[in-house]
């Protein structure tokens, strides 16, 4: 078929998804091609026949189908098949005779040959057509959706969603533990559960699995000491006079049972480099047969051997043995084991981890002993028994490579990734193995260290003396920090794996089944019954695995081909044959294989070459032979009809761009596409880049940094702090290499399966990509900077030879007589270039598309992403060459200090374009603007400027000709002069941009704006003050505004005080929290509150080590003005409370001490912290004291008055001692006057005259009664600072000085900055309390003419703003309210101090009324009228139901602070008031209570007649006077509490009201009731006289029943607003007042 054919059949048929077919090597030289109405998306080869998919999802049968009814058995044209129509197909298997589909929905479908069970159907021997097949979970009812579907000869496998195998048909290939074959029913492979495995692929009668490795996560199972198949122990262990011998050969004989756990073989490991031969000692009790090569060093005892050899007592079959025969292996394992039992061995291990024998005899230089393993697997036997000795010991010991290498048995020690495995039965080892499954672990798979980074420290570490006698502590130690091997590979974080969408380079592969021709890869010929991880296909990267009939292949992602198994026609693309560990197929250097397949005898392979157009490799057997090789590539020999190494198909160029290959039995199968529109070509290119890239990246890796990183003489070479760069840089290199090798693969996979632009990953995760190259260029240029290339000429001499021909070679530079330093800074840069590539490949891709259409824009966004980050790292490439120059040619000494891995060199004045002003004729200014700081130089000394908290501006021009730069930091302002203005504007840009810079974070690149951006005057940045002062050594993290700090920020310094909050010019300013530690107490100082420049100024709470708190006001750091100090808890030894003025941290002025130890409270006047001047105490005891104090003392005159009224009036020397004149008066009114000494209650001695006066002069006054409160401070000068602090927030020097509108404004800066400060915690605020707030935001009118209405608006405006603290106003309340709580509390309820407390209350409203009328300037003097609106009737009535109504002849409204603001005051003050009346009304209220309730027994008839009250207003008939009509019915004489019941009901509310104007208008209410009542008596209008109206009110009192009914006429009469006497209100007031003392003086006859 010539190619013009082809291609002109090429345009009906589609351009995409081409099928082509050839048989073998040499049959045909173009291969044919198969027409389908679609393109065609997969084909798989069966031994004679295959199946395709194609788009649309139908499938196409072709070849021999011996299973189909028809007569027809070789199909030459693919046939539909029709019984899967319907369905829509995505993947499609054949094995030899059998094939199967997966649907769209996870379903399976098989056809064929049936005989095995292969197809998953009971009782058939073939299934003709397509037919379901379910996998089903024993757990639910539910099938198991597949992704992927692998036929063998015997056996078919199929892969979950849930990534894990399930298999059917017969043959140990399965992986289960069936009892007997054909298993009908898709089972799931047990011993794969749990991991996810990637992909499956199936030989003639062996299986493969692709599985991710675990992760640390993954793999949290206790360490295995004991096979769960056979209950044998997997590691033994002989302890021999010298050596310890230990073996892992432990092999579960056929038809066991698999379980959840991974086999222990698992954990072993066979060098990657070179393959292990089965080896066996020569001493067994059955003849063995020779081995092929015997183990080096001397064969141990033959006891250990046998042990070692039959550790499961089935003799191990060499290469040419069959594999045993299932029924007699398990009985055989049972008898034959001449293996010590489990429990001696639990024995053997107590007595080994036993502490006196913790010294194991593991004598120094017994090494060699140890004997590779016997059934030829790998010998990392060793560490088993070493880790269940060293559990012991505790310490993990690793795997070891080769036993056969003993250089490489060195890794004993390094703590890197290992395997706990330790089984002692002991409690130590059950401990320390615990401790150690905490340790992360790696997959069981990986235990072992990655042997190219440990290398360099085997060599270190010698080995004698490695298990010598050393203690268990120590051992651990060493384990633990021996070394730091370099992870060059990385695992888990940080590579973008973790975000799912890249596909996964940590793979292992697992392989089982028969293994006669090696094809499982464990270096032996035994069949496995349970998959089993190839150790040397670790950290290989596999993406992908193929099975042929007896051989298996392995692609990696750095493109190479490892293959093992049968030989015998050359299919392993290698010359060992057989190959029972996988080797690397020989393919030309450059040849980078993307897909493999394997058929029967052969193997494909797709692969890159030189061009794009992919090209494809055959290797294996030849169907015909001497057909001439002459055209090809490579050298082709042919020897007995096969290939000896892969050869160049020549006509897979005219095939398009081939997507796959496909080979199967003996036929040979491409897929392809036309190069549509260019897209094809640009996919394949993008992805041959790519993989070109990897393979690159890994020879840089593996030839460069990793000889690099294990050099001995590195860190001392470089020193600590590059080694470390150097670490950093390799790390990231790892990181790029492996997103590289991932993206490679994904863009593979792509190419196989969609060749579609929308699954490219790296349009949709481009961030991650330039986020890595971002990082990268950053830590080679930080290594670069540091002079890391420049160190590293030397000790790479050893690996590169002073000619560095390999550096050349991967540059790929033909430069002449470079340096090595230029060679690696090349190299190192070399993957930034790639960038370009990325760019230039991505563009080319979108000139595929429409220029409209999506996927243009996201082609051309993406490019510009990478073409300008390349432009970017060009950039910083570039600055770090200059900066690396610069510090060549710096002066040394500064060099150290100032060159830092980050630090880039931006402009630097050396040709003396900016000097400071005014600096001396010989001084040297010497300017270096670096990327986070300028530095200016001076001869020996340097001083650095952050750049984050530095402002640059030009200076004024007032002097035309000078260049001046104004440079401001915190701590210093220079002028700087620039050489000329275009110096000047160029310093000035560099440092304004590298400031800007500096403050965005390096998210742009320096230079790479080019606007004039000036960097915000205010920002956020940290500084350490470093200038003599308050602030030296402090740290400042926070806002900053043009040099110093301005707004939020906190300030540490080194000896522990931290102040957080608000700054203004650089000063504590606003509101703040102070921590200082008190180094003598151990405790914290903490201050919350305000501040003003620097100091504590306003309100706030110092919370003092010593435990005391002060809550107040501040002034210059100082306790100023009003506060209380709280001393102790209620149950330390002194506990105080002071509330009132201080001055100067002093108390000053007045105050109230509560001593809560004695029970004593101090009223009075204080200086510096004394009690002087007057001064009130009262004591828990009723004693009360007034006088005078001087020196904290009682001294002078006073006045002492005891519970019983005992007084005492003279003169005092100390508290409570009398000394000097005075009188003493008994309650009965007797008294003594004379000199008086003693402490009171204690025995007084008194030279004096005894007067009684009552004997004679009855008449007169009887007794002297004291006057009270003569002695004690006035109301009015209490609480002064109280309301100073109030006028002062309104803006007021003195008490009424200043402007009201100032005042208003001040209010609502209060208002509203103490409403953001609550914003912020929004708990604090209640719905009602913002509502509240929200009312008060409007400032009333506050001037004109006042009017009732405008009054009642001040009334409300009042109570608003008095329920809120936020408002001065408000503030000012409460604060009263606390003080005034705080004295008369407690000890303070002591009824003389009632008058003291009337007195405050009134001095209260006067202050207070003060600052109200200074708010509302027109509002009428105390007593002073506002004209009533005349019309306005109908408010009068309302009104009186308020609390200011007065009745008042006039038509108008008299203005009263009482009216205005009791009713906002006195409920808050009223429970210590009302107790202070109580106590002093108690004897008279206990006389009128006594009464009250004698008189109250009678009923109301008796009690109308004793009091007098007329009969006309009796509300019941008497009998001998008719009941005029209408009237009550009569009442019984009996009857209580039914008379004038409503006003009694009325009076009785008296209790609940506060202010007196309340209570009176509840007095009036009950007059009005009385009235009513005697009103329907009489049925007519009635006008009382007194004479009348007494009784009837006095009925009602004694009636109502209200027991302190003293006090409330007391309290009424004591604050009654004084307008008020005279009115109506006086008048019903004088009545009660009547009533109440009549009451308490009746005497019932």
């Amino acid at each position: 078929m010539d190619p013009q054919r082809q291609s002109s059949e090429g345009d009906d048929g589609g351009e995409r998804g081409l099928l082509h077919s050839w048989g073998g090597y040499s049959y045909a030289v173009v291969p044919e091609r198969l027409l389908l109405p679609r393109p065609v998306l997969q084909v798989a080869l069966g031994a004679q026949h295959g199946v395709l998919l194609v788009e649309g999802g139908q499938v196409y049968s072709f070849g021999e189908l011996p299973w189909k009814q028809t007569q027809v058995l070789r199909a030459t044209q693919p046939t539909l098949e029709n019984a899967l129509s319907g369905q829509r197909v995505v993947g499609v298997a054949a094995g030899s005779f059998h094939s199967g589909v997966v649907t769209e929905d996870g379903g399976v479908h098989m056809w064929g040959d049936n005989a095995a069970g292969q197809c998953g159907l009971s009782g058939l021997s073939s299934v003709p057509n397509p037919t379901p097949v379910a996998l089903l979970d024993p757990g639910g009812p539910h099938t198991v959706p597949v992704l992927e579907l692998a036929c063998g000869e015997r056996h078919s496998l199929a892969l979950s969603a849930q990534r894990e195998v399930w298999a059917w048909g017969s043959g140990c290939q399965l992986g289960l533990n069936a009892p007997a074959f054909p298993v009908w029913k898709p089972q799931k492979v047990e011993q794969l559960a749990g991991r996810c495995v990637l992909q499956v692929a199936c030989g003639a009668s062996h299986s493969l699995a692709l599985v991710r490795c675990v992760g640390v996560e993954g793999m949290q199972r206790p360490p295995v000491d004991k096979c769960n198949q056979c209950n044998q122990l997997l590691y033994t262990m002989t302890d021999k006079e010298d050596h310890v011998i230990i073996s892992d050969s432990h092999y579960c004989p056929v038809g066991v049972e698999a379980r959840e756990e991974p086999p222990p073989t698992q954990t072993l490991k066979t060098s990657p480099s070179e393959p292990i031969l089965p080896s066996h000692s020569s001493s067994a009790p059955t003849p063995a047969p020779p081995t092929p090569e015997p183990p080096p060093g001397p064969v141990s005892d033959p006891q250990d051997s046998q042990k070692a050899c039959l550790t499961n007592g089935v003799h191990p079959p060499s290469d040419s043995d069959p594999p045993p025969p299932p029924k007699a292996a398990a009985p055989a394992a049972v008898k034959s084991s001449p293996y010590p039992d489990e429990r001696e061995v639990k024995e053997y291990l107590r007595k080994l981890s036993d502490a006196s024998q913790a010294e194991a005899k593991m004598a120094a230089g017994a090494l060699h002993a140890l004997q590779p393993s016997s059934s030829g697997r790998s010998s990392s036997a060793l560490n088993s028994l070493v880790a269940s000795c060293a559990s012991a010991v505790g310490e993990r010991v690793a795997s070891t490579y080769e036993a056969l290498s003993l250089k490489r048995m060195m890794n004993f020690y390094l703590p890197a990734r290992l395997e706990a495995l330790g089984g002692a039965a002991d409690g130590t080892a059950e401990r320390v193995r615990r401790e150690e499954s905490v340790q992360a672990k790696k997959s069981s798979s990986t235990g072992d260290i990655h042997e190219e980074e440990a290398e360099g420290l085997r060599r270190r570490l010698s080995l004698p003396g490695l298990l010598s006698q050393v203690s268990p502590r120590l051992l651990r130690k060493m384990g633990r920090s021996r070394t730091r091997g370099f992870a060059l590979t990385p695992m888990g974080g940080g590579v973008p794996e973790d975000q799912e969408v890249f596909p996964t380079l940590h793979t292992e592969v697992w392989s089982w089944g028969h293994g006669e021709h090696g094809e499982l890869g464990h270096g032996d010929n035994l069949a496995r019954l349970q998959p089993l991880c190839i150790k040397s296909l670790n950290k290989k990267e596999v993406i992908r695995v193929a099975a042929g009939a007896h051989h298996s292949l392995a692609l990696t992602a750095q493109s190479q081909v490892y293959s093992w198994g049968s030989n015998l026609c050359g299919q392993l693309g290698h010359m060992e044959t057989p190959s029972t560990v996988p080797r690397l197929a020989k393919l030309s250097e450059g040849i980078r294989v993307w897909d493999a397949s394997a058929g029967e005898r052969h193997t494909l392979l797709l692969a890159d070459g030189d061009c794009i157009q992919p090209i494809i490799y055959y290797s294996g057997q030849q169907v015909k032979e001497g057909e001439d090789g002459g055209g090809l590539e490579e050298e082709e020999e042919h020897v007995g009809g096969y290939t000896q190494q892969p050869v160049l198909l020549p006509f897979c160029m005219n095939l398009g761009y081939v997507s796959s290959v496909v080979a199967g039995g003996s036929r040979c199968v491409a897929l392809s596409d036309r190069n549509v529109m260019g897209l094809i070509a640009s996919l394949h290119e993008l992805a041959s880049a790519e993989r070109k890239f990897y393979c690159k990246l890994c020879d840089v890796k593996s030839q460069v940094i990793r000889p690099l990183l294990e050099l001995e003489c590195l860190s001392s070479a470089l020193g600590p702090a590059v080694t470390e760069l150097l670490q950093t840089l390799a790390g990231r290199f790892s990181l790029l290499a492996h997103l590289t090798g991932q993206h490679a693969a994904s863009l593979t996979a792509d190419l196989r399966r969609g060749r579609d632009v929308k699954s490219l990953l790296i349009l949709d995760h481009a961030s991650i990509f330039l986020d890595l190259y971002n990082d990268y260029c950053s830590a080679v240029g930080n290594f670069f900077v540091m002079g890391g290339f420049h160190a590293l000429t030397k000790p790479s001499l050893d690996i590169f030879g002073k000619t560095p021909e390999l550096l050349q070679r991967l540059l790929e530079c033909n430069e002449e007589n470079p340096t090595t330093s230029d060679l690696l800074v090349a190299l190192f840069y070399l993957p930034t270039q790639h960038l370009h590539e990325y760019g230039r490949l991505l563009l080319k891709l979108a000139t595929c598309f429409e220029v409209s259409s999506s996927d243009y824009q996201k082609l051309q966004d993406s490019c510009s992403k990478f073409e300008a980050l390349a432009l970017q790292l060009k950039r910083k490439r570039k600055e770090a060459e200059c900066t690396f120059h610069f510090w060549k040619s710096f002066p040394g000494k500064m060099t150290d200090s100032l060159r830092k891995p980050h630090r880039r060199l931006i402009y630097e004045s050396s040709n003396k374009s900016l000097t400071v002003q005014n600096a001396g004729r010989f001084s040297v200014n010497w300017f270096i603007l670096f990327n986070d700081s300028l530095v200016h130089a001076q001869f020996s000394t340097h001083h650095i400027f952050a750049l984050a908290t530095l402002w640059v501006e030009p200076t004024p021009d007032d002097d035309p000709g000078l260049q001046g730069l104004k440079v401001v930091a915190p701590e210093e302002t220079l002028t700087l002069l620039a050489s000329s203005s275009t110096e000047k504007s160029k310093w000035l840009r560099a440092i304004n941009q590298a400031v800007d810079q500096a403050l965005s974070g390096a998210g742009h690149d320096v230079g790479s704006s080019l606007s004039k951006s000036e960097p915000p005057i205010s920002r956020t940045a940290s500084y350490t003050f470093y200038k003599d002062g308050r602030l030296k050594d402090a740290t400042y993290e926070g806002r900053w505004l043009a040099g110093k700090p301005h707004g939020r920020g906190i300030l540490k310094w080194p000896d522990g005080r931290i102040y957080t909050g608000s700054f203004k010019n650089g000063l504590e300013d606003g509101f703040g929290e102070f921590v200082g530690p008190n180094k003598a107490l151990g405790k914290d100082d903490i201050y919350q509150g305000y501040w003003k420049e620097g100091k504590m100024n306003g309100l706030g709470t110092y919370r003092y080590a010593s435990g005391e708190v002060y809550d107040g006001n501040f002034q210059d750091g100082m306790r100023q003005g009003h506060g209380m100090l709280r001393s102790g808890k209620h149950n330390t030894s002194s506990p105080s409370v002071f509330i009132g003025q201080w001055l100067q941290d002093k108390k000053t002025g007045y105050g109230v001490f509560d001593d809560i130890t004695k029970g004593e409270k101090y009223m009075g006047m204080w200086q510096d912290h004394q009690r002087q001047g007057m001064g009130v105490v009262v004591t828990q005891f009723g004693l009360y004291y007034e006088g005078v104090f001087k020196d904290n003392k009682m001294m002078g005159t006073g006045i002492l008055l005891s519970e019983d009224d005992t007084t005492y009036e003279g003169e005092f020397s100390d508290d409570w001692t009398l000394s000097g004149k005075g009188v003493l008066t008994m309650p009965n009114g007797d008294y003594l006057e004379g000199s008086f000494s003693g402490e009171w209650g204690s025995g007084l001695k008194v030279t004096g005259s005894y007067f009684k006066p009552n004997l004679f002069d009855s008449d007169k006054d009887k007794n002297r009664a004291v006057k009270l409160g003569r002695l004690s401070v006035r109301a009015e000068e209490k609480w002064r600072a109280v309301f100073e602090e109030c006028w002062s927030q309104l803006g007021c020097e003195a008490p009424g000085q200043g402007e009201h509108c100032k005042a208003w404004e001040a209010i609502a800066v209060a208002l509203t900055s103490n409403r953001q400060q609550i914003q912020d915690s929004p708990d604090i605020l209640s719905r009602s309390h913002s509502k509240t707030l929200e009312g008060l935001e409007a400032i009333p009118q506050h001037e004109g003419p006042i009017t009732i209405e405008r009054y009642h608006s001040i009334r409300l405006y009042l109570i608003k703003a008095c329920d809120t603290p936020l408002h001065p106003l408000g503030r000012l309340v409460e604060t009263l309210v606390a003080v005034y709580r705080m004295t008369y509390v407690g000890v303070g309820a002591n009824r003389r101090l009632l008058p003291q407390a009337v007195n405050e209350i009134k001095s209260y409203l006067g202050r207070i009324f003060q600052i109200v009328r200074f708010l509302f300037p027109d509002l009428p003097e105390e007593g002073g009228l506002i004209p009533e609106p005349t019309e306005s009737l109908g408010d009068n009535e309302q009104e009186t139901s308020t609390e200011t109504r007065t009745e008042s002849p006039k038509p108008g409204r008299v203005v009263s602070s009482s009216a205005l603001l009791l009713p906002v005051l006195l409920p808050r003050l009223y429970p210590p008031l009302f107790t202070l009346y109580a106590l002093e009304k108690e004897k008279e209220d206990d006389m009128y209570w006594e009464c009250v309730l004698r008189l109250n027994k009678q009923s109301d008839l008796a009690l109308l007649a004793f009091l007098g009250v007329q009969q006309k207003f009796w509300p019941v008939s008497i009998p001998n006077a008719l009941p005029a009509p209408g009237q009550k019915q009569p009442v019984i004489s009996s009857t209580k509490d039914v008379c004038f019941a409503s006003a009694v009901e009325t009076l009785q509310q008296i209790s609940t009201t506060f202010t007196p104007s309340d209570k009176l208008q509840v007095i009036q209410l009950t007059f009005e009731e009385i009235t009513q009542e005697v009103q329907s008596l009489l049925r007519q209008d009635f006008l009382w006289s007194m004479d009348d109206l007494f009784p009837v009110f006095l009925y009602v009192v004694l009636r109502a029943r209200i027991r302190n009914l003293g006090s409330e006429v007391s309290l009424i009469e004591d604050l009654m607003d004084p307008c008020v006497q005279h009115g109506e209100h006086g008048i019903m007031f004088t009545t009660l007042k009547a009533c109440y003392y009549q009451i308490q003086h009746e005497k019932i006859t």
